[in-house]
């Protein structure tokens, strides 16, 4: 067991690709491919999975008979993809700046990391963020200490952005967390930190919740801020899938079998397992590489 107990989540878990449910496949893969700068890694059929260096980071699947969800539903709030550098960051900031000036829609310095907002043509909120180092984050009685202050985008772009970095090779990215609209954060946090087993590591009264494993800001976080009062999802277009690595098949076990004790329904074969929050936003939980 990687895990230092058996209600936790291991110290190294990471989150996977984000699926979204799309209207207009051709539309969206240029937006993540062009704008977001994603490569794209393959495509079966109707779905499309982009990412960086081989590492997957949005899946798009086809959906054209799905409406969008109405207005306070709960779903994703947004994905959040971290990059290395600031140079790195300020690249795909300048593409979307550049191809799509319309999706932005803020940034912020948080202390532990900058952030650039931006919404997808069918609404899905992004993130592109750097992280400061960890050395820099400041915690206080478990809890990590972040805040929203002004960040200029030109000033960040002038100070990052040059001719030698727009001509450097396209580098790695992952998915640093996920961030989900719901209903209400106490019930997110019976789910996600009693019975997943994240570790809460900031909460803003009842309007967010931040949980992470292995000491990190977070990895996920759960919001009221557009769905305060919302119950569980209906299909329709946004999040389809959010994908949770961990790094061993007895940690995924482990999961499956504390969830089962807690009465959670999920499908287990073996090597995955499938499941839902209070709101129907689907979690897949899988051994990280598989």
């Amino acid at each position: 067991m990687t895990s230092t107990t058996l209600d936790r989540l291991a110290a190294d878990t990471s989150m996977g690709p984000v699926t979204l449910d799309v209207a207009d496949l051709d539309g969206m893969t240029a937006f993540y491919r062009d704008a977001v700068t994603l490569q794209v890694l393959g495509q079966d059929g109707t779905v499309v999975t982009l990412g960086r260096e081989g590492t997957p980071l949005v899946i798009l699947r086809h959906r054209p008979g799905m409406a969008h969800a109405a207005p306070g539903s709960a779903g994703l709030f947004h994905t959040a993809i971290l990059f290395p550098t600031q140079a790195d960051l300020a690249v795909a900031v300048a593409s979307l700046a550049t191809r799509a000036p319309r999706s932005f829609t803020g940034s912020a310095d948080h202390l532990v990391s900058q952030a650039f907002y931006f919404d997808d043509p069918e609404g899905n909120g992004i993130e592109l963020y750097r992280d400061r180092d960890r050395s820099r984050w400041s915690w206080v009685h478990g809890q990590v200490e972040m805040s929203t202050v002004m960040l200029d985008p030109q000033a960040f772009l002038h100070e990052h952005l040059d001719e030698d970095v727009l001509a450097a090779p396209v580098s790695g990215a992952v998915v640093g967390h996920v961030h989900l609209s719901v209903g209400d954060t106490r019930t997110a946090k019976e789910f996600y930190v009693d019975r997943l087993g994240f570790d809460a590591t900031a909460q803003l009264g009842g309007q967010a919740l931040f949980v992470s494993a292995g000491g990190y800001h977070h990895h996920m976080a759960m919001n009221v801020w557009r769905s305060r009062g919302a119950g569980p999802r209906f299909p329709a277009l946004g999040l389809g899938q959010v994908d949770i690595e961990l790094p061993s098949a007895d940690d995924v076990g482990a999961l499956s079998e504390r969830m089962r004790h807690h009465g959670v329904q999920l499908r287990d074969d073996g090597r995955t397992v499938t499941l839902e929050d209070p709101w129907a936003n689907r979690l897949h939980v899988r051994v990280a590489g598989v």
